[in-house]
């Protein structure tokens, strides 16, 4: 059928957008495809490596967990070791690295090596993820930071340890770290300071007979 005037001039129009611009549009779409499959394959591989890390840590739950006040045995500890090394190695990216560096910290704790313990806590802090495709959970950051201040303080390293529990937001552990942060307040011998933060760990929820105790014991000896 023959086209009139106008409609081949609307066809040499099209033509000539074509050429001047369809390259870019099929780069754009191409891109867009990419992009959208590109994000299923990481999902993909999300949930893949995902699954592959909750297996391992799976493993070291069974071997590493122990009743309150025991410790593992000798027997399982290098297979926990080699399980929380192949969680920081090979799943860095997962949130079962930093439960694996957790474990090891105590695992540290247990054989007397505080710098190990800390050189663990310190990982896990410098491995904790923010942003659009996941946030380490805010009490496991806490309890790293209490954990990590409670090692600087064993390990004669209080003004380290007073900074680091002044410093954070202590979340729903914050009883916790206002009761250590009495405990280097009397490891530095300043007594009042410590009984006002004991006092605080009261008023935050800590009754316990131990603090207690020790905002009894202090308040005697000012």
């Amino acid at each position: 059928m023959a086209l009139s005037a106008d409609e081949e001039e609307t066809l040499e129009a099209i033509k000539r957008w074509w050429h001047e611009s369809g390259k870019m549009l099929a780069l754009g779409i191409a891109v867009v495809a990419a992009g959208y499959f590109g994000w299923q394959f990481w999902q993909g591989a999300q949930r893949s490596s995902a699954a592959a890390a909750s297996a391992v840590y799976d493993q070291l739950s069974a071997v590493a967990v122990t009743a309150p006040g025991q410790q593992i045995a000798e027997s399982d500890r290098a297979q926990a070791l080699a399980l929380i090394n192949t969680l920081k190695t090979d799943h860095t990216d997962s949130v079962y690295a930093l439960y694996g560096a957790l474990f090891a910290a105590r695992l540290a704790v247990e054989a007397d090596d505080l710098a190990l313990a800390q050189q663990e806590l310190e990982w896990l802090l410098d491995n904790t993820r923010s942003g659009l495709f996941g946030s380490t959970e805010p009490t496991l950051i806490s309890l790293a930071q209490l954990r990590l201040a409670q090692v600087l303080l064993a390990s004669d390293q209080a003004s380290a340890a007073l900074s680091l529990v002044s410093s954070v937001d202590g979340g729903s552990l914050q009883a916790e770290f206002d009761e250590l942060r009495g405990d280097i307040y009397l490891a530095q011998g300043q007594h009042e300071q410590a009984v006002a933060a004991y006092q605080s760990a009261a008023e935050s929820g800590n009754a316990s007979p131990v603090l207690q105790m020790k905002i009894s014991e202090l308040q005697g000896s000012i």
